[in-house]
């Protein structure tokens, strides 16, 4: 199974990240949820993305960062050494693409949500 970080993650049950780390622990993924929110979601704390947690053998980051808010996490994104990157509906972001693609790390374009049901992920 794939180790993903949700990175904009929250307890939000109405935001489509709360839905994704639900779905990702069903579908037998280990997720380590990342975001500005403090609270918990599928059974684990939500670190503090301000903090820049380390976080071993990250295989996927799925993204639920808008990309105008992405530019100061590109670093972090970069340190967590991902495979790689999920850009979900709403955070596509041609220059983070560009700069992922360059280190090596495959970006989609795509609904985490929708490779999970289709078995794409």
């Amino acid at each position: 199974m794939k180790k993903t970080v949700v990175l904009g993650a929250t307890p939000n049950p109405a935001r489509f990240a709360y839905r994704a780390s639900h779905m990702l622990t069903e579908y037998g993924h280990e997720i380590v949820p990342v975001g500005i929110k403090k609270g918990e979601v599928a059974g684990k704390d939500i670190l503090n993305l301000r903090e820049e947690p380390g976080v071993e053998g990250v295989d996927t980051v799925t993204l639920y960062i808008g990309p105008h808010n992405q530019a100061e996490w590109y670093d972090y994104i970069f340190s967590l050494s991902p495979k790689r990157i999920i850009f979900n509906p709403g955070t596509e972001n041609f220059e983070l693409i560009k700069k992922a693609e360059e280190k090596g790390i495959q970006t989609v374009e795509g609904c985490t949500l929708v490779m999970l049901r289709v078995g794409t992920y």
